[in-house]
């Protein structure tokens, strides 16, 4: 059933009126400190005013536990980019951005959409905005965005279904009651792809604020053909309701055009060499449109010092398409393509609301969530193939020689070839108790239970999938604190996934008959504040994925629940500032990944694609004046298989980013950066063995800042 408006328009408004969701994500400079332990006060400040330098360093834990708890006291792997290292990176979209997490390898996503795998687990839809899912297919800009939050490992207890190698949390820039900001910049790099940007936000009175983030960038690099545009708006604003009341309002519109680029095919076993400016597709034909629209409310409340609650209602729109002519293969003389166009329509609406309570029995001290979400998601999704004009009428595949500029014969589309409706409503409710024991001993115990019901029809045969599976999912941690600036810990948490693939597009009558997928993540770590605005942190872990559907081996043509695999490794990070004036974020990451059972698509002992087996990344400013400084970063990705036929190996590589920064006066300031700086030649991502994108060359990036 779809959304009708009156639906939308009351759901807004009783946001606005329901009390209990869970607590801020420390983003404003108001927020009250509603944590009870005093102990804590220790922990450095991320809490930054307008127009002042916060670092790269985090203490906020809240994403991991929807409480206030600093990352010291959380029992999982959470890793933090500040607005200051994004802009000091000149960064603008969330997949670059991701680069510089080690544990994340980006897939290409077909040319169109934010896909990344996490410790091993490839995901399109696990991707949250203030906590709250973000889940359709596209890319995702920053120019609204605080910082972007990494929370590794399964944990379903606090986002639900999905997330088996973890989620990607970005932290939304919002209006405050205190300073007001006003900050405007541009850049222009070496291959004329530029962005303007502009960040105004003031008070209105004692009790309401506003404030605007809006962007305009035109993409352009080194590849042919390669071009885009895109348009962001999102105003926002935050009104006290009375000394215990607040509320706050978003709303985002983006624009995004762009060239569909699937990279280059394989050649015996590696990327096609000399052709990384070629583009393997058909101008005009290859391009992808989304137009999304995020509106979001949340009231908070507190009851007492000791009680307080908060309702977030979300609605957004995803209407999305994509079209692109992809190369199959090639034999060094000639390349084979096909092609089709897709399209898109979504609308998402979520309620979550949470209770949060502080509460002592006897010298024990507990603060416990409880919380409930409701989620209803109605999709609409077709395909039509490409046809290439022939001799004979049109083929479904092509077939050109090895140029350097390709030449194809003319394209149309076919009649639909997939016409699917999908309905999903998801109720979940979880209960977590975080119990601190004396001063060195913290435990975090919890259950969900999610309701998810999914109902498909397959539009061009009337094929309906339906399905309701009823999970319950916990999570338990345990850290002990030998004193305040160290801690230990280790956890156990899971997740599931529906057999429908992340976007729950179809649910075929066969797969209806399975249970979800299963993903298990135990963990191991330490914590580490040497210094107040330092923080060091290293983990072990392993993570277990079940009930993966696989061909039955003694029933052709059956299928059985027997897929698994098994993805360990370390993880090491030191982030802030290491010496005065010498800010770093540097991060290492070992992984080992293999499917432990024969299905459908590989062996038992084949390596999980696009795993490498060493990360590295490192960014680095050093502040050599009061009004000169300089960034260096570092990349190191260890070789990977594109796909899990572990046929086409993407070669191991090391890029090096630099960066100069210069305060003209305390309001202007200009900066230069410098990707690739060797020019090295490399292929960072993949969408299997013949889809593989060529990593960008040396290039300059040149920006000016205005702040007010």
């Amino acid at each position: 059933m779809p959304f009708r408006p009156q639906h939308r328009a009351a759901l807004l408004i009783a946001s606005a009126l329901v009390l209990p969701s869970f607590p801020a994500l420390a983003n404003t400079a108001e927020t009250a400190d509603t944590a009870i332990d005093p102990d804590r006060d220790y922990l450095p400040s991320d809490i930054v005013v307008s127009g002042t330098r916060g670092g790269y360093g985090s203490d906020d834990g809240a994403s991991a536990t929807k409480t206030d708890t600093p990352l010291i006291d959380v029992p999982q792997t959470v890793a933090v980019i500040t607005e200051d290292q994004l802009d000091d990176q000149s960064i603008r979209q969330l997949v670059d951005a991701l680069r510089y997490v080690p544990g994340i390898s980006i897939e290409t996503g077909e040319g169109h959409r934010d896909e990344i795998f996490i410790r091993g687990q490839e995901t399109t839809a696990d991707f949250y905005l203030d906590g709250l899912r973000d889940d359709a297919q596209y890319y995702r800009s920053l120019y609204n965005i605080e910082r972007v939050e990494v929370l590794k490992g399964a944990n379903a207890l606090i986002f639900g279904r999905g997330g088996g190698g973890g989620v990607v949390n970005r932290v939304s820039k919002r209006a405050s009651l205190g300073t007001p900001v006003a900050a405007f910049d541009g850049s222009v790099d070496s291959f004329g792809a530029f962005a303007l940007t502009g960040d105004v936000g003031t008070p209105v009175s004692d009790t309401l604020a506003v404030r605007l983030n809006a962007t305009y960038e035109e993409f352009d690099n080194h590849r042919d053909v390669y071009e885009g545009r895109f348009i962001g708006i999102s105003p926002t604003l935050t009104a006290q309701l009375g000394d215990a009341t607040r509320l706050t309002a978003t709303y985002s519109y983006d624009d995004d055009a762009r060239v569909t680029d699937r990279g280059v095919p394989s050649l015996d076993g590696e990327p096609l060499r000399g052709f990384d400016k070629t583009f393997f597709g058909v101008e005009g034909f290859n391009d992808t449109q989304a137009e999304v629209h995020i509106a979001r409310s949340r009231i908070d409340h507190e009851f007492s010092p000791n009680l307080r609650a908060n309702a977030s209602v979300q609605y957004a729109s995803y209407d999305k398409i994509y079209a692109n002519i992809l190369p199959r293969g090639t034999n060094g003389q000639t390349v084979e393509f096909s092609g089709y166009q897709d399209f898109t329509d979504r609308e998402n609406l979520i309620g979550q609301a949470n209770l949060v309570a502080d509460v002592m029995t006897g010298s024990i001290e507990h603060t416990i969530l409880a919380g409930v979400e409701f989620s209803r998601q109605d999709t609409q999704n077709g395909r039509s193939n490409a046809q290439f004009a022939s001799g004979t009428g049109f083929a479904s595949r092509a077939t050109a020689p090895l140029s350097r500029n390709i030449v194809l014969p003319a394209v149309s589309l076919t009649a639909p070839v997939r016409a699917r409706d999908s309905n999903l409503d998801v109720f979940s409710a979880y209960l977590q108790d975080q119990i601190s024991i004396g001063e060195q001993i913290e435990v975090i115990a919890g259950l969900r239970f999610d309701r998810f019901d999914l109902d498909t029809v397959n539009l061009l045969n009337g094929d309906r999938g339906a399905r309701v599976d009823e999970k319950v999912s916990p999570r338990l941690g345990l850290v002990f604190k030998p004193e305040e600036t160290l801690s230990f810990y280790a956890s156990y948490a899971t997740s599931f996934l529906p057999q429908s693939g992340d976007q729950f597009l179809l649910l075929s009558p066969g797969n209806a008959a399975f249970a979800p997928e299963k993903f298990t993540n135990y963990e191991i770590g330490a914590k580490w504040l040497p210094r107040n605005d330092v923080f060091v942190t290293a983990a072990l872990f392993r993570l277990d994925r079940t009930n993966t559907r696989a061909a039955d081996p003694n029933n052709t043509g059956l299928t059985v629940l027997t897929g698994a695999s098994r993805t360990e490794g370390f993880e090491f990070n030191v982030v802030g500032e290491i010496a005065p004036g010498w800010e770093a974020n540097i991060g290492y990451t070992y992984l080992d990944g293999e499917i432990t059972t024969d299905s459908n698509f590989a062996d038992a002992g084949t390596r999980l694609q696009q795993l490498p087996e060493h990360q590295i990344a490192a960014w680095n400013h050093v502040d050599l004046t009061d009004a000169f400084g300089v960034g260096l970063g570092l990349i190191h990705r260890g070789e990977q298989f594109a796909s899990f036929s572990n046929d086409v190996v993407l070669p191991d590589y090391w890029r090096v980013d630099v960066a100069a920064f210069y305060e003209i006066s305390p309001n202007v300031s200009v900066q230069l950066n410098i990707e690739n700086l060797f020019d090295t030649n490399y292929y960072p991502s993949a969408h299997g063995d013949n889809n593989i994108q060529p990593g960008e060359p040396f290039n300059v990036r040149i920006g000016v800042k205005f702040a007010l």
